[in-house]
């Protein structure tokens, strides 16, 4: 019998393209299913034009066409480009809440860093963060809206806190699933390492808090084979 695959959207921007090879060499090393990825790219989104003039990266807005990238069917996980994957990805389909719409790390913090990687302001906002791995139902009614001309009309604020949708649709995954180095202690044993600050490919986090993690991929990727 053959095992259903996984659909894993992927953050990509040109400016960190390493980060999303040593995210997908992280997934597949240790993945039990087939895995089947999908770079935002944004040059490849010829059905959406990013019509938003913030953000710190190119697919801040884009990551909601998740479930119309999957034609609207079956389970999808969006993940930022700036992770490693420590454990199954697997496991996330067996955390899935077909109830809910989406399911997602409910962070509470307030950052220790008011400034980011390349300068970027990094401010403090309700449901920070939340957006940055995403468990989608794609099929749940509530979704059905997320669609190009949608995601191109609403704003920032509406889209990260998941205006969308009622509360009661956002499922809860646990921590160690979009563990945020530098703003929380060390855990190296934590499922998903979320580089949100600074992916170590930046000179300025290259040997921050659990950065060797994130190195050990990328060399296990064969990306800096002739460095």
């Amino acid at each position: 019998m053959i095992k259903p695959k996984l659909t894993i959207v992927v953050g990509f921007d040109q400016t960190e393209a390493v980060a999303y090879h040593t995210f997908c060499q992280s997934v597949l090393e240790k993945a039990s299913l087939p895995v089947q990825f999908i770079p935002l790219a944004d040059n490849s989104l010829y059905f959406y034009k990013e019509s938003h003039l913030d953000g710190s990266n190119r697919f801040i807005y884009s990551r909601f066409l998740t479930p119309y990238l999957c034609d609207f069917k079956g389970f999808a996980i969006f993940a930022d480009g700036d992770m490693i994957c420590n454990s199954d990805i697997a496991e996330l389909q067996k955390l899935f809440d077909p109830a809910k719409a989406v399911q997602v790390v409910k962070h509470d913090y307030k950052t220790k860093r008011a400034v980011k990687y390349l300068n970027n302001k990094n401010e403090n906002y309700p449901r920070k963060n939340w957006s940055s791995l995403m468990v989608f139902n794609c099929e749940h009614p509530a979704n059905r809206v997320l669609t190009p001309e949608f995601v191109q009309s609403h704003d920032g604020a509406f889209l990260h806190r998941f205006s969308w949708l009622n509360d009661a649709d956002i499922g809860e995954l646990p921590l160690e699933w979009n563990y945020l180095a530098i703003e929380y202690e060390q855990n190296p044993k934590a499922k998903l390492i979320h580089y949100t600050l600074g992916t170590p490919c930046f000179e300025e986090f290259k040997s921050t808090e659990m950065s060797d993690l994130w190195w050990d991929a990328f060399k296990r990727s064969g990306q800096g084979i002739n460095n």
